[in-house]
């Protein structure tokens, strides 16, 4: 039976009506090309020149779409999520970092997250980009293979292994599940075989390392059957996070510019009806897999409920999440956990300066991703009348 997503009232139960409205003209303000397009245009202006925007940005679009600048902020968080049985993934979002200090340093940060998780129930997963940990151009030279990397190179790429493995056998210990981000596909493939290596030494029980899957490429259906042959070959666990992928226009443009296949998929249907192929094989074979579906289109939902029902697996079934975004769909994570499913939110974190990419992002997603801001602005205007008795 399909999941009534239009349900506000449970959707915004976590908001106070000035949670709500604060959030429904953020919104409003998002909705505007033009409006997100200068605030990009000035922020990155003021960063450049180091210019104080924290006071500005902090209590709207970082309140919005973050937990807090460090673990400890994010506590209240934490607690408002879990009192309405919804997870949290404490994802510490700073990125563009080419100094070893600083990618070790990051790396241990995401090893507090683990220890957090550990120690907190409310918490299911824990999780990094890879390259949070390591400089861009060290996973693009190392892409094809580590064959003919230069020495200093191949140093690189070691150390961003040791960091990897570092952080990967500590949520093996603590036995705390790690989802290791994707990223653009031109480094994808060095970072698909770090974590094919990792879940061979670490997913021997159970699902600990996550690799996550990108459907709007069209070989990504392929690349899940390989790890299907490779839980068998291997007698491990495959962990995967399904998403529909975050970069295509990007990806477009190089692919033109350098002259290779597009690896986007033709159209939105063709990523749709992929991304629900891979809940299916995933599902159908989930003696091998663990799933968590990163998604915030509600008729995938759907499906992954109605596969939840088919292959008679109970509701919260560990081995089945869905997970959201903070600040964004809570129309999907809020409705679902009702129910008795396992939600989880993504709950970045980090000093405002170094989060700031990141808010840009979640801006222009939501003015170029068709029907986003619409779809979040009539739930929080129907939940604001609702309130209001009209």
């Amino acid at each position: 039976m399909a999941v009534d997503f239009s349900n506000t009232e449970v959707a915004f139960k976590s908001k106070s009506d000035r949670e709500l409205n604060k959030a429904y003209w953020l919104f409003k303000m998002v909705g505007s090309p033009t409006l997100v397009n200068v605030g990009k245009s000035m922020t990155s202006f003021a960063l450049a020149i180091r210019f104080p925007i924290k006071w500005a940005v902090k209590p709207t679009i970082f309140a919005q779409f973050c937990g807090g600048e460090t673990i400890n902020e994010c506590t209240s968080t934490i607690e408002v999520l879990n009192k309405h049985g919804v997870g949290t993934i404490l994802d510490y979002s700073l990125e563009g970092k080419e100094s070893e200090a600083d990618l070790d340093a990051t790396r241990d940060e995401i090893i507090r997250t683990i220890e957090r998780a550990k120690s907190d129930d409310a918490i299911p997963f824990a999780v990094f980009k890879p390259t949070g940990i390591s400089k861009f151009s060290i996973l693009e030279k190392a892409n094809n293979s580590l064959e003919g990397l230069s020495q200093l190179d191949r140093k690189g790429y070691d150390s961003f292994y040791e960091r990897m493995d570092a952080i990967c056998s500590q949520a093996h210990r603590l036995n705390v599940p790690l989802f290791v981000d994707a990223e653009d596909s031109w480094i994808q493939d060095t970072i698909d075989r770090a974590c094919e290596e990792m879940m061979i030494k670490y997913n021997k029980e159970n699902a600990i390392i996550y690799t996550t899957v990108q459907m709007y490429r069209w070989d990504r259906l392929d690349y899940l059957k390989k790890l299907q042959r490779l839980a068998e070959e291997h007698s491990i666990k495959i962990g995967v996070k399904l998403v529909r992928g975050a970069y295509m226009e990007k990806e477009r443009e190089r692919a033109k510019e350098k002259g290779y296949k597009d690896p986007i998929q033709p159209n939105k249907k063709a990523t749709d009806d992929d991304y629900n192929a891979a809940l299916a094989f995933c599902l159908e074979h989930i003696s091998n897999f663990a799933i968590c579906a990163g998604s915030h289109n509600e008729d995938s939902a759907n499906v992954l409920v109605d596969l939840i029902n088919k292959n008679n697996l109970s509701l919260n079934d560990s081995r089945v999440y869905f997970a959201q975004l903070l600040g964004m769909s809570d129309h999907i994570s809020f409705n679902l956990s009702s129910l008795g499913y396992n939600v989880a939110k993504y709950v970045p974190y980090g000093p405002v300066r170094e989060v700031m990419p990141y808010l840009i992002r979640r801006a222009q997603e939501n003015t170029s991703v068709a029907g986003q801001t619409s779809r979040e602005l009539n739930l929080l205007k129907k939940e604001r009348l609702r309130r209001k008795g009209k």
